[in-house]
């Protein structure tokens, strides 16, 4: 399907303003809120989110609110993403302006990691008593042994392993089993619990979910539990988690439904209030997987969190060649 002219001249007058355009440059690299475009900019919020209604009208960028946040991402396919694709593409990667917008991202970044970092540290020792207050953990954990599947499991990769819980309850159905963090807090705490489960066929790494640097398809079972609500580009890393899956392999995702509990994001540095089976079955395909019927572990009462269990397929080879 093809842009009509009118259309094509509506898109390309709604990005040729030289704030707009630095906003779509910058919901290229990744979804922001209004906050932080409004920070990087160095403009007003009102301002800010005219210029985002504009774009919106356009058709150049979607809009979804989470809790009492308002977040902001690049149209995900179809004509008006190409051509935002292409205009980007033309732009010089050393412009003063984009690259001053760039350095200013970096810097929410920090902040954001700095936060981070810093509730990790204090928390690291406390995570699994934290997180059993959310939601009844042996409920969770046997739906994920179901989920997961008997095995076995060649390899294993959790990626945001925090303590390690889901190598402890996974890893002795595999012949390895790989943990991935970026806090050296929990990597310490996952060592010491992988050890006393007597696993000596783990390996503890410190790494990005969002580059792991693991192989195309180097495991048959990949997890990512609690972990999406943190991350400023859950859909990337569903994306790379779906990169490390083989053919005939799984990936597993547990995080929330969507909530209100706004709380969290001080207390607990959420930066998602949860996600839709929409959304989340909008990336799993995205990533060449089929997904499955989501498990729905409901909340205990109204104050609580629903947990979600996603998990998803690549077609084997023998099944790909059969179709």
């Amino acid at each position: 399907m093809k842009l009509t002219a009118k259309t094509a001249v509506e898109a390309l007058r709604a990005a040729g303003e030289p704030t707009r355009l630095r906003i779509l440059a910058l919901l290229h690299r990744e979804e922001l809120a209004v906050m932080e475009l409004s920070q990087i900019l160095d403009q007003s919020q009102p301002r800010v989110s005219r210029h985002l209604k504009l774009l919106t009208e356009a058709g150049l960028v979607e809009r979804f609110p989470d809790g009492a946040w308002m977040f902001y991402r690049l149209v995900s396919h179809g004509p008006r993403r190409a051509l935002l694709d292409e205009t980007l593409r033309l732009i010089q990667p050393d412009d003063p302006e984009l690259a001053l917008d760039l350095g200013r991202l970096e810097t929410v970044r920090a902040g954001r990691l700095n936060l981070a970092a810093d509730y990790f540290a204090q928390n690291a020792s406390r995570w699994d008593e934290l997180r059993s207050l959310y939601t009844a953990e042996n409920e969770v954990e046997a739906a994920i042994l179901a989920a997961a599947g008997p095995g076995p499991f060649k390899r294993l990769v959790d990626l945001g392993s925090g303590t390690g819980r889901m190598l402890t309850l996974l890893g002795q159905r595999a012949e390895l089993s790989i943990g991935l963090d970026l806090s050296q807090q929990m990597l310490n705490i996952a060592r010491q619990q992988t050890r006393e489960a007597g696993l000596g066929h783990c390996e503890l790494r410190h790494g990005d979910i969002f580059a792991t640097r693991l192989p195309d398809s180097f495991a048959d079972l990949v997890v990512v539990h609690q972990v999406l609500h943190y991350l400023s580009d859950p859909a990337a890393a569903v994306a790379e988690a779906g990169r490390l899956v083989q053919p005939g392999g799984r990936l597993l995702i547990v995080d929330f439904a969507p909530h209100r509990l706004e709380f969290l994001r001080e207390a607990h540095r959420h930066r998602r209030l949860g996600f839709s089976d929409t959304e989340i079955a909008r990336w799993l395909a995205a990533a060449g997987l089929a997904p499955a019927d989501p498990v729905t572990l409901p909340a205990k009462d109204d104050h609580g969190l629903t947990v979600k269990i996603w998990t998803a397929a690549r077609a084997s080879a023998s099944s790909r060649s059969a179709a």
